[in-house]
């Protein structure tokens, strides 16, 4: 692990600067890593319950990023870490749900008065963006698909963080969803990401001005909403309103390119998959892999937050990082479009 300094907010705008282009990383390594059998094409999201179940998803298509399976439907993993080999298993989706086109992106669990499991799935099937609802069987290891959701202001959805059985907060990360216009979007630097709140009664935007939202999470005491923007290196804190409404509380800005977020529900610590070079990533190449790095963040309405690199590759392992989980001293690591790895703290 790794003490890091809060960097201070850069003043350059170019989109080398934004994608950190040639930001080398240390190798920081965990004990007792081993890389999760069965997932070849990424783990880009990772959502565990409290009884530790971990669902991932895998398989995402998406502009502009590496695939190595790009003629497979995506697929959703399930990963009981109670077990002392903990392996993947492929959750089966019921009959009626377009499994050909699934392109699962962000995920969200939100447990039911009745322990009901509901797990939101960001989708893309051709490259449109809906949010899928499913009910966890958990007998058959299958998904029970509910509905689809769709909305105009559900336009480049990125993440979502549940709120109840059919509510959420959801991050957009581009304005424009033509491929073209996203890239122009990114190289102009333009801050016309959003976060929209969704409800069956009421649609609406509750933050604006991000150069790429990514993951959305919540505070364990669910008054607080974080959101990474991958593209400005820096996590906001939110709060929450009884109308769904939020509020800028205060920034944290980092060095790396921060993506996915998980809570410890009993620290209320965010652990985050980043990106030290986002160059690296867009223009893939093997003989120069995107590395990972992982990052707890401890405090973080503080005056003082911690922030610690508690593990790092230059991708010869692992290759860019999107997610990272704990569950009782154990940590997986997700990644946009590699494998995912399961390690000792």
């Amino acid at each position: 692990m790794v003490m890091l300094g809060v960097g201070t907010r850069r003043a350059e705008e170019g989109t080398g600067n934004r994608l950190n282009a040639s930001r080398e990383v240390a190798p920081v390594s965990l004990p007792n890593c081993r890389l999760i059998k069965g997932i070849e094409a990424g783990s880009e999201d990772i959502d565990i319950l409290p009884n530790g179940l971990a669902f991932i998803s895998s398989g995402l298509k998406y502009p502009g990023l590496k695939s190595f399976a790009p003629d497979k439907p995506g697929e959703i993993f399930l990963m009981d870490l109670n077990e002392d080999n903990p392996r993947a298993v492929e959750l089966r989706i019921s009959r009626g749900f377009d499994v050909a086109s699934f392109n699962p992106h962000g995920i969200s669990t939100y447990v039911g008065k009745d322990d009901s499991v509901y797990l939101f799935v960001v989708n893309h099937p051709h490259q449109k963006s809906t949010v899928e609802l499913f009910k966890f069987v958990e007998d058959d290891n299958s998904l029970v698909h509910l509905k689809t959701i769709r909305h105009d202001l559900l336009t480049s959805v990125n993440d979502i963080v549940a709120m109840g059985p059919d509510s959420f907060y959801a991050t957009n990360d581009h304005y424009f969803s033509d491929f073209i216009l996203m890239f122009l979007e990114m190289f102009l630097g333009l801050t016309w990401s959003n976060v929209v709140y969704y409800s069956p009664k009421e649609v609406k935007e509750v933050a604006s001005g991000f150069y790429s939202a990514n993951g959305i999470n919540i505070s364990p005491d669910r008054k607080y909403i974080y959101v990474a923007d991958v593209l400005d290196h820096s996590i906001h804190v939110m709060e929450k309103h009884a109308n769904w409404s939020l509020t800028p509380v205060k920034m944290l800005q980092l060095d790396t390119l921060v993506d996915n977020l998980s809570i410890d529900p009993h620290t209320g610590d965010i652990w985050t998959g980043c990106h030290p070079d986002g160059m690296k990533l867009f223009h893939y190449d093997p003989e120069n892999l995107p590395a990972s790095e992982v990052l707890r963040i401890q405090n973080i309405l503080s005056e003082k937050p911690v922030v610690t690199r508690v593990y790092a590759d230059n991708g010869s392992v692992l290759q860019g990082s999107s997610v990272a989980s704990i569950y009782e001293g154990k940590l997986l690591i997700g990644t946009v479009f590699h494998r995912a790895l399961y390690c000792d703290l």
